[in-house]
């Protein structure tokens, strides 16, 4: 094999291993690395219990109650390794996003709940609100108003 050949098939080990979710899973879980190094270790102790024993496999895993609880420690471990696998990975949310939805999130409420606190805001966009005086441009003559005052009848 030329170093040419080893180059480009460890290139696409690498491309295959990267876009593969599993591997990722496994890189980024420490919790999911635990769960099957603790199922390999188990496993490995039972393995060498059976060995060392001088009976048969079948009543080595039988009959030894250490083999038995190394066997289930290395199932129940798989178990969660499987199920930390198979559920979908937590996304942590970034500490400013967080400040910054929840910063939202009370000026909301402030702006919903504070008549003050929206003409603040009010002014400070469209500017300071005029006060309105109306006044009316069509007026009444003072003969006519003081004669409508008195409930007596203007004659024309």
């Amino acid at each position: 094999m030329s170093k040419a050949d080893f180059s480009s098939r460890a290139g696409n080990a690498y491309t295959a291993a990267r876009d593969n979710q599993y591997v990722r899973r496994l890189i980024e879980d420490e919790d999911l690395r635990a769960s099957i190094i603790g199922a390999l270790t188990a496993a490995r102790s039972a393995y060498g219990r059976v060995q060392a024993s001088n009976s048969s496999t079948v009543e080595a895993v039988t009959s030894d109650r250490k083999v038995k609880r190394e066997l289930s420690e290395a199932v129940e471990s798989l178990r969660e390794a499987s199920s930390r696998l198979q559920a979908s990975p937590k996304k942590k949310r970034h500490p400013i996003r967080n400040l910054i939805g929840i910063s939202l999130l009370t000026g909301g409420l402030v702006l919903v709940f504070s008549e003050s606190a929206r003409k603040a805001v009010l002014d400070a966009v469209f500017g300071a609100e005029e006060e309105f005086v109306y006044t009316s441009t069509t007026s009444v003559p003072p003969a006519e108003s003081a004669a409508q005052t008195n409930g007596t009848p203007v004659a024309e």
